[in-house]
């Protein structure tokens, strides 16, 4: 990672990231978080930002195939990582099982946790194709809902789980 001094004298890096699949190189304050980038630099808005404090999780995003809140992860921290956002799991114009799976079952009532729901259950049953409805309970554990009681959410994950 390279250090650039810009011409009020702050201190910027050069930073290079691979977003599902395509490499982007930006200059970003040493502060500035991975959810920003992803937002207003990469026009990727299925990131969503809510809490910005860690809490909700509608920010998570895939860093090396892990669930990460992208509102913590510095951007310089994820220089040269490969990362995975909503966006990055239809393949050409066709939602992945998951996210077909979220619709089917009802698990999307206003939708703004939805992306951040679907990456953490993508990594589970990427870990783990099979998992228990506790499993299941336990990798989305931090991602808050404030419409469904995640009875549906659950039940997508397993269904998704049982086209595998």
């Amino acid at each position: 990672m390279q250090s650039i001094m810009d011409k009020s004298g702050v201190k910027r890096y050069l930073i290079t990231l691979d977003v599902n699949g395509d490499s982007y190189t930006r200059v970003v304050k040493a502060n500035t978080v991975l959810a920003n980038v992803l937002r207003d630099e990469l026009d990727l808005t299925g990131t969503k930002k809510g809490c910005e404090l860690g809490d909700c999780g509608s920010c998570t995003v895939l860093l090396d195939g892990k669930p990460v809140d992208s509102c913590l992860i510095l951007a310089v921290e994820a220089d040269g990582r490969d990362i995975t956002t909503i966006e990055g799991l239809a393949q050409h114009e066709k939602l992945d099982k998951l996210q077909e799976s979220f619709v089917d079952n009802a698990a999307v009532q206003c939708g703004y946790c939805t992306p951040g729901m679907i990456m953490s259950a993508k990594a589970l049953l990427t870990r783990n194709p099979h998992p228990s409805e506790q499993e299941v309970r336990e990798a989305i554990a931090g991602n808050l809902c404030r419409c469904t009681g995640y009875v549906n959410i659950v039940k997508a994950v397993l269904a998704a789980a049982d086209e595998q």
